[in-house]
């Protein structure tokens, strides 16, 4: 109320909303304007890159403003409105990466009420992990968390000299997808782990006998932690050298088992298609 009163508007960043769908509103908090995030709390990938879909919701004092065309509806369908003057106008590709929008509205509508629960087992997950990892790496904030939690390598590196990349690059030979790790950039050595709804606890307990068992190999084997993934197609990149010179193409003669692969694939689907 505060700051409505001086005119200003507050917005609402999604990424914390796995926590609290279902069970608190943004506009109840004062929120005019929310994000959110459909490649985490609504189910859409969110490794490789994407697709993700950042949707924008607003008060309906600000829905004249929002971009044009909106789509309204028109008896029994819907049509195009372009005819909205205060409409900031047309924003490229407005309408994003559709599919993703589609799937994440059927996954809301499949939970309807169970969001509220979607939400707490997102909460209830990442504690589970937080208390059986605390002991292993170091905890930068010692309490409860929602649906994601930091940890620190710090430790490991101090002792070792094994650094939350080598963390998250060993996971991969143990079939995880590494977390977002350096972030937030306060916490060094940071690994965020988010281990959404979805997971059954025993994808959670395999995920802790690996952690642990890579914390171990910072004491015992430090040398196979700095050589990791060691059971990966692809090594370990050389990522410096990979930002400053871009290699976008790949090379199927220099991959013959790879070729081969691509090749069977597009035969049998020459073969489905005929």
């Amino acid at each position: 109320a505060i700051f409505h009163e001086t005119g200003s508007l507050l917005y609402y960043d999604g990424a914390n909303l796995n926590a609290v769908c279902g069970i608190s509103r943004p506009g109840d908090m004062g929120f005019d304007i929310v994000h959110i995030n459909l490649h985490k709390t609504f189910s859409q990938p969110h490794g490789g890159g994407g697709p993700g879909g950042g949707p924008i919701v607003v008060r309906k004092t600000l829905e004249p403003y929002l971009p044009v065309p909106a789509v309204v509806r028109a008896g029994d369908g819907f049509r195009l409105d372009y005819d909205r003057p205060k409409s900031i106008g047309k924003v490229r590709g407005f309408t994003g990466p559709f599919g993703v929008f589609v799937r994440s509205y059927a996954y809301i509508r499949s939970y309807g009420p169970g969001l509220r629960e979607m939400s707490e087992i997102a909460v209830l997950n990442a504690n589970y992990l937080l208390a059986r990892l605390r002991d292993a790496y170091e905890l930068p904030y010692d309490r409860l968390c929602m649906h994601e939690f930091v940890l620190s390598a710090r430790n490991l590196k101090r002792e070792h000299g094994i650094t939350a990349l080598d963390v998250a690059k060993r996971l991969m030979d143990y079939d995880f997808h590494p977390p977002t790790v350096y972030f937030p950039l306060v916490v060094p050595e940071a690994l965020m782990i988010e281990p959404t709804e979805t997971e059954p606890k025993e994808r959670l307990d395999a995920f802790v006998d690996a952690m642990l068992a890579i914390a171990r190999e910072a004491a015992e084997s430090p040398e196979l932690l700095k050589e990791a993934p060691v059971s990966r197609p692809v090594r370990r990149l050389d990522e410096v050298k990979a930002a400053k010179r871009a290699i976008v193409s790949y090379g199927f003669d220099e991959h013959p088992d790879l070729a081969g692969e691509a090749r069977a694939g597009r035969q049998l689907e020459a073969q489905q298609g005929a």
